[in-house]
């Protein structure tokens, strides 16, 4: 508040303000998250000092008799890095336990829940060098890339197994069943490519060509099978509602809306064969409609 009702301030551009505040904002509510960091750790060690405390026992289920305050460890957040300090309970000849880490539910690494998160929002929109910039530019110098790739990967983990043990949502027999085949060329790294492809990219890289056309990468793509399974409901349809008629809609007649998909399903591999991910799709169907009441419809 200072700054801004200081000169300076006074001849700075909206820009220069924006970046300002951007900057002192994030700085601020990292302050107040290590302030409430600190709080707690005061309040902890007080019930440590007042023998108010439940007695403490580790993950083999034997009491921890002894403590020792000032045990510190980092935590990156997306308002910046803050020190989080605890108690440590110790044994002789076992693992120290932190009981403030259960009751913060940190995470076993370094970096927060919240910034795991923003990690996979940001990199599911784009490569790994964009996803990092957009997150340098919110929360600081706050994460490598190498380390945001390993948290994506980290995060990716369950995702086979979840899909797995998802209950599919009964449907009316009314209700169309949809599966859903393509696939999707990804660029890759030349030693990840398929044999026939990495044969025919050193081929192509000693031979003479012209410029390639906007967006085009011979011989750099690898092939993944994309599968998806979902249920509809019916929507009845004109033609003008599907194909413009002649001189363009009017508002006398409103389209009506397609279908819409529910309970999507999906899966993709780079690595395991079509027809693997193609069946995985046919067994999701086959747990919605084992009796096969419903219409089925399959696109490619």
């Amino acid at each position: 508040m200072h700054t801004l009702s200081g000169s300076p301030a006074t001849t700075w551009t909206h820009a220069e303000l924006e970046e300002h505040l951007d900057a002192a904002g994030r700085a601020l509510l990292r302050l107040l998250l290590q302030d409430h960091l600190d709080l707690r750790a005061r309040q902890e060690k007080h019930q440590i000092r007042a023998g108010t405390g439940p007695a403490v026992t580790g993950p083999e289920g034997q009491v921890r008799p002894w403590r020792e305050t000032r045990h510190s460890r980092w935590l990156a957040t997306v308002f910046g890095a803050v020190r989080v300090t605890r108690v440590a309970h110790r044994g002789p000849g076992m693992s120290n336990v932190h009981p403030a880490d259960r009751a913060l539910s940190l995470p076993a690494g370094r970096h927060s829940t919240g910034l795991r998160r923003l990690a996979v929002t940001e990199v599911v929109r784009g490569s790994y060098d964009q996803a990092h910039d957009a997150i340098e530019r919110r929360c600081g110098d706050v994460l490598g890339k190498r380390r945001l790739e390993e948290l994506v990967v980290a995060a990716a983990v369950d995702v086979d197994d979840f899909y797995r043990t998802v209950i599919p949502v009964p449907c009316s027999r009314e209700m169309p069943l949809v599966v859903q085949v393509d696939g999707k060329g990804v660029v890759m790294r030349p030693e990840a490519l398929r044999e026939p492809t990495r044969r025919a990219a050193q081929k192509a890289a000693t031979s003479q060509r012209g410029r390639l056309a906007p967006g085009e990468k011979p011989n750099r793509k690898r092939m993944a099978t994309v599968s998806c399974v979902f249920d509809t409901r019916p929507a009845p349809r004109r033609p003008h509602d599907v194909i413009h008629p002649p001189g363009g809609r009017s508002g006398e007649r409103p389209a009506r809306p397609g279908p819409r998909a529910e309970n999507k399903w999906c899966t993709a591999s780079l690595v395991r064969l079509p027809e693997q991910v193609i069946a995985d799709a046919f067994d999701q169907a086959q747990a919605r409609d084992p009796r096969h009441l419903r219409g089925r419809f399959v696109r490619r």
